[in-house]
């Protein structure tokens, strides 16, 4: 390769794009502009007609502005005067116009500057210091571009086809059919991104046998007709494509004779299983893959003869011509991915976790020695089969908005935007993140590219404060809150670090944390230190990371081919045959690209998993893969199921053209402390410190900092917190140590520690719903995600649940109280299950794990974990443990009252299984039972160690405290919703229709009252029919979860569904159909199964239909089952959704109380000896 050229490595993002420029003899340049390829500025004083003066312009490069438009903007940002720059000094910042302005312009006015040039065009011009008259030398490009990810969110991209298997021309519009979400009574569906869609007259079995062959001339004129009608791209996805490629290949065929150039064929984009997933995957594909032509094309015309290669989803460079829409999609985030590995690599650390802050997003990542991929992924509200690292994006940036939402104070998830930004900017933007870092002094005011307004901060911080005041009495003063709202900003983000670290089975502490983006330094030692992780990573170039780590990626190509067949059914050397025949074309392309043999490497992987389930592994290839992979299970499980066949899902290559890094490693260096020229003061711990202000550019290996200091550069601030030290390492970068104890202050103000506590006491829930899915076996918990998970006080009160599936909300509580009374003496380490629809269950396959959590060393009782999973066998007359003609509980499987799992230390797993397997109608999958609560336990002991540290870092009694705190702040937001209403009654009825063809009412009445000492509301049930004969019949427990339900979409917030929100409301519930007792044996017990999936849905309706807030939904989960003795197969189908003020219902999704995902089509037939027809709104 020429060593003559100029390299750039250019991220573009959403608001900003970031440029690394390096010369033929190595100088690297950096410069950062708006992606929008337009320049800002502000006229200074001594400006005229024909000459604006700007300081800022100084030191650009020399003559870079001739040619450029000048706008001047009035206060609305709308243009109201033109002119173009004749030529500029950049030793004084003056720009000289042509022709003169109409009037001189009032210093102060913004202007802005344009040459309508793509933003990398513009970067690469500045660095270079060309004028726009003279031509762009060749170059090596390397480019992260938002441009997909942009078409995707502002649905701009081509104008697209779907071509599906006639009977599937839904299936992209019903998805999976779970509601994106889980509150939100108005549902919004994202739209198709295909605008039509055509479906064609073929079908092939999952054995290959064609049971209609597709009639070419019709197809032919299909296609002309929606060529006709402007359709420019095309998305073939045909059922079972994966295996037999044969039908899409004869329809690109005919498309291309018609004229189409842009087809995407899901054969060829991912040839794998999920005929949903896969097509979707083939849709963005055809979507973008038109608009980013485009992008290239512009790119070529403005960089002739330049060799451009763009950053793909997975970390790797390809040819720009090679650049595909479902590869797009995060490419500028993989910049950062691989650029924070590099950058810890160097440092010396295996283990690293990036964190990477933006204005309105933070990105978190894991890197292992290795990067971690997801092959399948939801991004920008789209699915994707395809390699992309994973990379979890939350709501949580400096234009986060802060405020109090009458109980507690609140950071995000919404954002200021660029415009108006937050109100330091002095535009007249809310209260943001970065206003608290501004008040309290943890930003260098004078390397901000404009003055910042902090009386603007002032004023909206005392606002906060009164109303802070007014609602809960609680006076705080402007420092209290800012510090307040920056904690919890902090724990929201290290909770988000758990999500990818903790949840997944890994230790934060065990990583360094490297901080990247324009924010993330002034929040990592505080995020570092919530996590327990005691070390933190800034490299130089933090503040333009992607643009960074584009530079040092890999040319890479990867291909996949489905296998789906049993690791005992396939040969090695067949399964060598397959990598080789798979690795041929990228190698091919990779060597085309200029590399030699020598600097191409392959890497072979397997996705392998058990038989009958969903989770598959990735582990490369090995002869001995199946014991590598049980050893994996094993570690990453808990368990290997020994004698399980293993399936072979598929074979990947990885083909890398190996990119020559920056290989010098960075070390430590002799220490010598290094002292501040100025000080400033900056507040900490509520406390204000005399704070060092440091220049980055001016530290010099060995360098020693302590904290407190702020560390100024160019693109970003450096916050080091008291008890921390920084240390300049050999190659530039700084690495902050922390000194100090993880023991965390509890003397923050009451709104503020609500909402820490809020956030990890949900997590800790969310966490446990993690392990359980990773851990389970069944596909109803690792698929279709049938399971909650809840914290609990000592007394058995609800203080926290992940609310997974409606159904279950607020109804373990009472669960866990039956246990605690069968049981009052629980010893450490005992585990309890019980099933019993009458003790606080739902129905009886949805079986619940009570687990004690006692303090190490007292032994007392300080809480409780509980989960509560869909096992889809337990027994019953017929398979799938939901008969539909069941009279008794008996009939319905088998029922566990009360059952010491575990108790004193002995394991009573055996008595369990006897138990399963005896009685009249037996469980048919015990080993499946067994598994799922083995992996529910591992679940509850994940949520108690948890919850014990927890206790550690702030003492039991601030615990304590603050659950009581939580649950007393969802009392108050219940109260204040239904205070909302007119104080009056409200009542509604509606009816079930039972087995035997009877109408049998259900009917409310809602009597609300403002009294404080009274409940809300009263929620009476009286004159709602008698107990069912059948299977209607529902219980206290779902209609509890029900209540809590709607309360929380009246609420219309993001509030802790706990205890409390049940204390602001009496539910008076007189015996029969929603409360029947209990017989004296099975037999004579009423059953109780369709009384969760369908009674549940109509009390939804009439308590909807009480407040008038929305129409009827379909009052069903639509239940499907069927199976004989060899299989059975359950599923709720989604339906529409009802009505409401602020929109008309949704076709083809879960309502209400469920939210469970359908199986996809392909799933369907490859698992059960069934035929699908049809999949169809």
């Amino acid at each position: 390769m020429t060593a003559s050229l100029w390299d750039f490595w250019i991220d573009v993002g959403g608001t900003f794009t970031d440029c690394l420029g390096r010369s033929p003899v190595g100088q690297v340049l950096r410069h950062k502009l708006l992606s929008s390829g337009v320049t800002k500025g502000v006229v200074g004083d001594g400006s005229t007609r024909d000459c604006i003066v700007d300081p800022f312009r100084r030191g650009n490069p020399t003559g870079f502005w001739k040619g450029f438009e000048i706008s001047l903007l009035d206060a609305a940002g709308q243009s109201v005067a033109q002119s173009t720059i004749e030529h500029c000094d950049c030793s004084t910042g003056n720009l000289f116009l042509a022709p003169p302005l109409p009037e001189p312009p009032e210093a102060g006015t913004c202007y802005e500057l344009t040459c309508h040039l793509e933003a990398p065009i513009v970067g690469i011009r500045y660095l270079l210091g060309l004028p726009l008259n003279e031509p762009v030398p060749r170059i090596r490009l390397r480019l992260g571009t938002t441009r997909g990810t942009n078409a995707l969110l502002t649905r701009s991209g081509a104008r697209t086809a779907l071509i599906a298997t006639r009977g599937f021309g839904d299936m992209l519009e019903i998805g999976y059919q779970d509601r994106p979400r889980l509150f939100e009574l108005t549902v919004r569906k994202e739209p198709p991104l295909a605008e039509t869609t055509l479906e064609i007259d073929e079908r092939v079995t999952v054995a290959g046998e064609v049971l209609r062959a597709p009639n070419a001339g019709v197809i032919r004129q299909q296609l002309e007709n929606l060529k006709a009608q402007g359709v420019q791209s095309l998305g073939i996805c045909l059922l079972h494509a994966d295996l037999f490629p044969t039908h899409e290949q004869l329809v690109k065929e005919i498309a291309t004779g018609v004229g189409f150039a842009e087809i995407s064929c899901s054969s060829e984009i991912a040839p794998l299983a999920k005929v949903v997933s896969r097509g979707e995957t083939t849709v963005v594909d055809a979507y973008l893959n038109p608009v980013l032509l485009d992008y290239v094309f512009q790119l070529r015309n403005a960089l002739p003869g330049s060799q451009i290669r763009l950053m793909t989803s997975a970390g790797g460079l390809v040819a720009a011509e090679a650049f595909r829409g479902h590869e797009s999609v995060l490419s500028g985030p993989a910049g950062g991915v691989v650029g924070y590995a590099q950058v810890a690599s160097q440092a010396g650390f295996e283990r690293a976790i990036g964190f990477d802050m933006g204005g309105t997003s933070t990105d978190v990542s894991r890197f292992d020695g290795s990067y971690e991929y997801d092959f399948e992924t939801r991004k920008a509200g789209v699915r994707l089969v395809t390699p992309t690292l994973a990379i979890d994006t939350v709501a949580a940036g400096g234009g986060s908005l802060c405020g109090f939402d009458g109980a507690k104070l609140t950071v995000g998830p919404e954002s200021a935007g660029a415009e108006p930004g937050p109100a330091c900017y002095g535009r007249g933007g809310p209260l943001c993140v970065t206003d608290l870092n501004c008040y309290l002094g943890r930003i260098a005011v004078d390397r901000f590219p404009f003055a910042l307004d902090r009386n603007a901060v002032e004023r909206r911080l005392e606002c906060l404060a009164e109303k802070v005041a007014s609602e809960t009495g609680e006076v705080l003063s402007q420092r209290q809150l800012a510090e307040g709202l920056l904690r919890i900003a902090n724990a929201n983000m290290a909770q988000a670090v758990r999500g990818i670290s903790v949840a997944k089975g890994a230790n934060p502490a065990d990583y360094v944390l490297v901080s990247f983006g324009g924010a993330a330094a002034q929040h990592a030692c505080a995020v570092a230190r919530e996590l327990g992780m005691r070390q933190v990573l800034n490299h130089p170039d933090a503040g333009i990371l992607s643009a960074y780590g584009i530079g040092q990626a890999d040319v890479e190509r990867h291909a996949v081919t489905g296998i789906g067949r049993t690791a005992d059914a396939i040969d090695q050397s067949e399964l060598e045959q397959i990598l080789d025949h798979l690795a041929k074309e990228p190698i091919t392309q990779v060597a085309q690209e200029g590399f030699l043999p020598a600097q191409i490497q392959v890497r072979r992987t397997l996705d392998l998993r058990y038989a009958g389930t969903d989770a598959t592994l990735n582990l490369p290839y090995e002869p001995e893969y199946v014991s590598s992979f049980e050893k994996l299970h094993r570690r990453q499980y808990g368990y290997a199921h020994f004698g399980r066949s293993v399936e072979l899902v598929a074979a990947r290559v990885e083909v890398i053209g190996q990119t020559e890094h920056a290989s010098q490693r960075s070390v430590k260096c002799r220490a010598r402390e290094r002292v501040a020229s100025r000080y400033v003061v900056a507040c900490f711990d509520n406390i204000e410190m005399r704070t060092g202000l440091f220049d980055r550019e001016a530290l010099r290996p060995g360098d020693k900092i302590t904290g407190p200091a702020i560390i100024a550069e160019n693109h970003s601030t450096i916050v080091l917190e008291p008890n921390w030290v920084a240390e300049t390492l050999s190659a530039g970068e700084l690495l902050l140590t922390d000194l100090g104890t993880n023991k965390q202050s509890s003397n923050d103000a009451a709104a503020v520690m609500l909402e820490v506590f809020n956030q990890l006491l949900a997590g800790i829930a969310e966490q446990m719903g993690h392990v359980l899915r990773r851990t389970a076996l069944s596909v109803n918990v690792k698929e279709r995600l049938d399971y909650s998970c809840a914290v609990f006080t000592a007394e058995g009160e609800l203080v926290a649940n992940a609310p997974h599936v409606p159904v279950h909300l607020g109804a373990m509580g009472t669960s866990v109280r039956a246990m605690l009374a069968d049981t009052p003496q629980m010893a450490p380490g005992d585990v309890f299950v019980t099933n019993d629809p009458y003790r606080g269950g739902s129905h009886l396959p949805d079986v619940t794990v009570v687990t004690p959590v006692h303090h190490p060393g007292t032994k007392q009782l300080l809480f409780f974990t509980a989960c509560r999973a869909h096992h889809a066998e337990i027994g019953g007359s017929r398979p799938g443990s939901m008969p539909p003609t069941s009279q008794s509980l008996a009939e319905e499987g088998v029922l566990i009252s009360s059952f010491a799992l575990i108790r004193d230390g002995v394991s009573y797993e055996g008595e369990l299984q006897r138990l399963l397997t005896t009685g009249r109608y037996p469980s048919r999958r015990v080993e499946e039972n067994l598994a799922d609560l083995r992996a529910q336990v591992a679940a509850n002991q994940h949520g108690a160690l948890q919850l014990l540290e927890l206790v550690e870092r702030y003492s039991l009694p601030v615990v304590e405290a603050n659950m009581r705190g939580i649950q007393a702040a969802a009392e108050t937001k219940v109260r204040q919703a239904l205070r909302r209403f007119d104080q009056r009654a409200y009542r509604f009825q509606d009816s079930l229709e039972t087995l035997n063809g009877l109408r049998v009412p259900i009917a409310v009445e809602i009597t609300l009252s403002s009294k404080v000492d009274a409940p809300a509301a009263t929620i009476d049930f009286t004159g709602t029919g008698e107990v069912d004969a059948g299977n209607l019949n529902a219980n206290r427990a779902i209609v509890t979860a029900a209540v809590l339900y709607v309360l929380r979409l009246l609420v219309d917030e993001e509030i802790p569904l706990n205890e409390g929100a049940l204390r602001a409301v009496e539910i008076v519930l007189p015996e029969g159909l929603l409360n029947p007792s209990a017989g004296e044996t099975l037999e004579t017990t009423p059953a109780v199964s369709a009384g969760n999936v369908e009674t549940s849905q109509r009390v939804v309706d009439v308590l909807l239909g009480a407040f008038g807030l929305a129409g009827a939904s379909q009052g069903t989960m639509n239940n499907v089952l069927f199976g004989n003795d060899s299989f059975g197969y359950y599923e709720t189908i989604g339906g529409g959704t009802g009505a409401t003020a602020a929109g008309p219902g949704a076709d083809a999704v879960q309502v209400h109380m469920t939210n469970t995902r359908a199986t996809d089509p392909e799933i369907l037939e490859r698992r059960l000896p069934v035929r699908l027809w049809e999949f169809s709104i």
